[in-house]
């Protein structure tokens, strides 16, 4: 988890971005965001930051809850079948599905959001 050579600077923080197969790791990608303060830029930085990693962790069961929801209406179009519990339990289903699958994926983003911002603490208190 060594940083890129001439990247890390103390004035820095260092967002690790890495792409991942499974257990292999593809590429890692570095981003910089300028750390000389706390900054109202800094902050923004961090906090769009977050927003965007929570966005990106949210996808998995809130495209499959839309697409279980499109397959039940166009069924009850189809059909004429109008029960309310036909709409609710398979997207329930299929969220939980999708949690359950996408969760390893999810632990690991936040892990390394978070390892992340720890080690990079020395930095903010500067």
């Amino acid at each position: 988890m060594e940083s890129p050579s001439g990247i890390h600077d103390k004035k820095f923080l260092l967002i690790r971005e890495s792409k991942d197969n499974g257990n292999e790791i593809l590429g890692t990608k570095w981003r910089k965001l300028k750390t000389d303060k706390m900054t109202q830029e800094f902050v923004t930085g961090l906090a769009g930051q977050a927003i965007e990693l929570t966005l990106l962790l949210s996808m998995p069961m809130l495209g499959t809850g839309l697409a279980v929801g499109l397959i039940v209406s166009i069924f009850q179009a189809v059909t004429q079948i109008q029960e309310m519990t036909l709409t609710f339990v398979p997207k329930i289903i299929a969220v939980l599905l999708a949690l359950l699958f996408s969760f390893p994926w999810m632990m690991n983003k936040i892990i390394d959001f978070t390892r992340n911002l720890m080690e990079q603490i020395p930095v903010f208190i500067r």
